[in-house]
């Protein structure tokens, strides 16, 4: 009886130490991560094909990717969990930052 009132009374008062609850994730997330998965496929077909264009219309397909990288990383954060969660996201935000950098490099600020 001590014990649960001990155990009670740190899980109040320490919610940091109290066992993570795992995150729901939404219903439509198995059909979030379909098309995410077939949309980076087209994008990775998209930057091949403008990989030897002229700069301005690979500075448009690249900030193009940049915004569909963002709406694909939020599919990972929200759908995803653990160490799958953890890998995909911090993929996706070391692309952007590469893709940023390139961007800044490359095309100018906007």
């Amino acid at each position: 009886m001590i014990a649960r009132v001990v155990v009670a009374a740190l899980l109040v008062l320490a919610p940091g130490l109290a066992p993570a609850q795992p995150r729901p994730v939404p219903a439509t997330c198995t059909r979030d991560l379909f098309q995410n998965e077939a949309a980076m496929r087209q994008r990775q077909y998209r930057m091949q094909q403008v990989a030897s264009a002229d700069q301005a219309t690979q500075c448009a397909a690249w900030r193009d990717h940049v915004a569909f990288m963002q709406k694909a990383r939020s599919v990972f954060a929200t759908c995803q969990t653990g160490r799958e969660r953890e890998e995909n996201v911090a993929q996706m935000d070391q692309s952007l930052a590469d893709y940023r950098v390139l961007l800044a490099n490359r095309c100018g600020r906007r």
